[in-house]
């Protein structure tokens, strides 16, 4: 966690702002690793004496999050696995685990996710016909109609990367318009990734190649602005950060991943500014796994007006501010981007993916 985010962004407890609406700086309490200014492993209080919630930093990572104690028992495992075991004991320890494990699914999603993000600057990324940074791609083609729309690159102040996975997106951000960029997610071993690529300018993930069979990858990646970049875990539902605290929100390929899309939505409106750019992409890959169905915008209910389509729901949430809330997200423009994702070495899936511009109204 840099020093200069914690201090700029002034992050509040969630347990506060959920159950009183009252905004309760954290401190840093507890410091035991540093690395420069960032600090690695420690821990942050909530400052109201009745609460007084602990929430840690973890392999560079603050750990935000409402519901901290279920977060961390369903993800003991991922957090605690060690990341410094040689490839042979590696391969053999996903032998023993075996497919679908923890332990294989996190390989899997590393794999995918860190290629698309990263292959672009790995002299060994089999770029050939599968071209890795769709991602990126997507998240220019939204800041493009940004630029046009909302003249995204005369605001100031800190943006948000709401999802940002492995981090590419976080970093490009950076890169483009040269201001404080906080990425944050729940998923930890792809924040561990980025935390530490972010402290020592290294790319270093296990890139599927069949089965259970993945070779290890390293490679430096030269980041423009990384000292800009900091990754949090936190919840998108319940954002621990002040009204307004933000200038401009990126979220790529998220909304089909969250409880309620539209709180989300919300939620992601209630921390930007006034008039402040919202870009959002999604290939509603609905799943009752990550969404209950009733939540699902489209996927379903193919007898009503918009036939099951999800972009006309989604352009109907964003014209009706469907959260009700004060401020809201209103749409501004939308495009159609492709997406691939790497499964293995044999395997890719492609994605069409709705791309919206969205703009926070009051």
């Amino acid at each position: 966690m840099r020093i200069q985010h914690f201090e700029t962004l002034q992050p509040v407890c969630p347990v506060c702002k959920a159950a009183t609406g009252r905004l309760h700086p954290l401190v840093i309490a507890d410091v035991t690793q540093e690395d420069g200014r960032h600090i690695v492993q420690g821990i942050l209080h909530c400052t109201l004496a009745t609460c007084q919630r602990e929430f840690p930093v973890i392999d560079g990572v603050p750990l935000i999050i409402r519901d901290i104690r279920g977060y961390l028992s369903e993800n003991a495992f991922q957090i605690s696995l060690r990341d410094d075991l040689a490839p042979v004991l590696e391969s053999a320890l996903g032998d023993c685990l075996g497919a679908g494990s923890t332990f294989d699914i996190c390989r899997q999603h590393l794999s995918s996710y860190t290629w698309d993000h990263y292959a672009d600057l790995d002299p060994q990324g089999e770029i050939g016909d599968i071209r890795p940074g769709s991602m990126v791609r997507a998240l220019h083609q939204g800041l493009d109609l940004a630029d046009t729309h909302c003249s995204l690159a005369e605001r100031s102040g800190p943006m948000v990367d709401i999802g940002c996975s492995v981090g590419r997106s976080t970093f490009a951000l950076a890169e483009r318009y040269h201001g404080l960029t906080l990425g944050v997610d729940l998923n930890f071993p792809m924040l561990r990734l980025a935390s530490r690529l972010l402290r020592t300018g290294t790319v270093s993930y296990p890139r599927r190649r069949v089965g259970l069979v993945y070779d290890r990858r390293e490679f430096h990646a030269a980041l423009p602005n990384a000292d800009l970049v900091d990754f949090w875990a936190c919840d998108a539902m319940a954002l621990p950060f002040a009204d307004g605290a933000f200038a401009a929100a990126t979220s790529m390929n998220m909304l089909d991943c969250v409880a309620s899309p539209v709180d989300f939505l919300g939620a992601m409106a209630s921390v930007l500014g006034s008039g402040a750019p919202a870009v959002i992409t999604c290939p509603y890959d609905w799943s009752i796994s990550a969404t209950p169905m009733e939540c699902w915008i489209g996927g379903h209910s193919q007898r009503g007006p918009e036939g099951g389509a999800s972009e006309p729901a989604l352009r109907r949430l964003l014209k009706q501010n469907a959260s009700q809330s004060r401020k809201y997200l209103h749409l501004l423009a939308e495009q159609e981007v492709e997406w691939q994702v790497r499964v293995h070495s044999r395997s890719t899936m492609c994605y069409k993916s709705h791309l919206v511009l969205a703009q926070t109204q009051e």
